[in-house]
């Protein structure tokens, strides 16, 4: 059996999709040609197979057109800025490094000039001034701290793949959290649909803990949709690869024990999300604050079925 097909997810929110995905393609294509530099690793039509336009429509099914033009371009720019690793870069902690510090620095306004900026540079800066608009400082505070954090994994990931050693499973999400960008995706479900969650909801155990499953859903079964290619390039961060060896196990038997734990967190934010009521009650939260923290459930929950509905015939995993 092979790994990507080990099992499905039992999901009893099904993906939806944004009605004007038709209308995004194009518009996410012209960003791309505008940024041509920032795809290295691969061409145009085999980038289009991946259909990220149905990524964004399947994790964004209730933002307007150009909110979901915003998270198709989002999203190119996660595939194709992780892909960059998978050449010699990718094992160069210290060039990782400063690559990272100076998009580090567009989110607090001391990055490099435009006219000096890389074609990467140039991307992220324009995401960014996007993202940003008409959103709180607050707002910004946090998701500035939540892309630094993801742009600092990389050259950890990078010194990983230099030592061969597989982490342990605390250190690969330690790292995987990171690297994965899931915190700031979360961020801009407040932003795709205009909405701001209030700090005691967005910081209550629950939400917190279901904004954390709602990360590692997709990291585990992405892990096993990728996990061939991994192997091949010699990367280490995978889950498959540390529960295979937890139980000295074959790939596909790993594989099907990494969709098992997905599936039990899956199981897990359902109950916490039928607690969200009760939680907004407690905490005494106004009309509008409850619809918010409704429609960012909602959001997380989009995430989690949509990206497993994509990931199944996507043809970024085809090997």
């Amino acid at each position: 059996m092979p790994v990507s097909n080990a099992t499905m997810l039992d999901l009893p929110f099904p993906p939806r999709s944004n009605p004007n995905q038709a209308s995004v393609a194009q518009r996410h294509r012209d960003w791309l040609l505008h940024h041509e530099g920032l795809a290295v690793t691969i061409t145009l039509p085999a980038y289009e197979k991946w259909d990220v336009p149905r990524l964004a429509a399947f994790t964004s099914p209730d933002s307007a057109a150009d909110d979901l033009v915003l998270a198709a371009d989002l999203l190119g720019f996660y595939f194709l800025f992780d892909d960059r690793f998978d050449s010699d870069l990718g094992r160069s902690p210290a060039r990782v490094a400063e690559m990272c510090t100076r998009l580090t620095g567009l989110l607090h306004g001391n990055g490099p000039e435009p006219g000096a900026r890389t074609a990467v540079e140039q991307a992220f800066a324009d995401l960014w001034e996007r993202s940003v608009r008409g959103m709180s400082r607050r707002w910004l505070a946090r998701s500035a701290y939540n892309w630094e954090w993801y742009f600092a994994c990389h050259p950890a990931e990078a010194a990983g793949r230099l030592t061969g050693r597989l982490p342990d499973r605390e250190s690969y999400l330690a790292l995987r959290r990171g690297t994965a960008a899931m915190e700031t995706l979360f961020d801009m479900v407040e932003r795709l649909n205009r909405f701001e969650l209030p700090q005691e909801a967005l910081h209550h155990p629950a939400f917190r803990r279901m904004r954390q499953l709602a990360a590692d859903i997709p990291s585990f079964t992405n892990d096993v949709h990728s996990y061939a290619q991994e192997l091949a390039r010699g990367d280490v961060a995978n889950i498959v690869m540390i529960v295979r060896e937890e139980l000295d196990s074959t790939p596909d038997e790993a594989a099907v024990e990494v969709m098992r734990e997905a599936q039990r967190m899956v199981d897990r934010f359902v109950e916490l999300s039928s607690e969200v009521p009760e939680i907004c009650d407690l905490l005494g939260l106004s009309p509008a604050a409850r619809e918010a923290a409704r429609r960012y459930v909602d959001g997380l929950a989009a995430w989690i079925a949509g990206y497993h509905r994509w990931e199944i015939d996507t043809g970024r995993y085809a090997h």
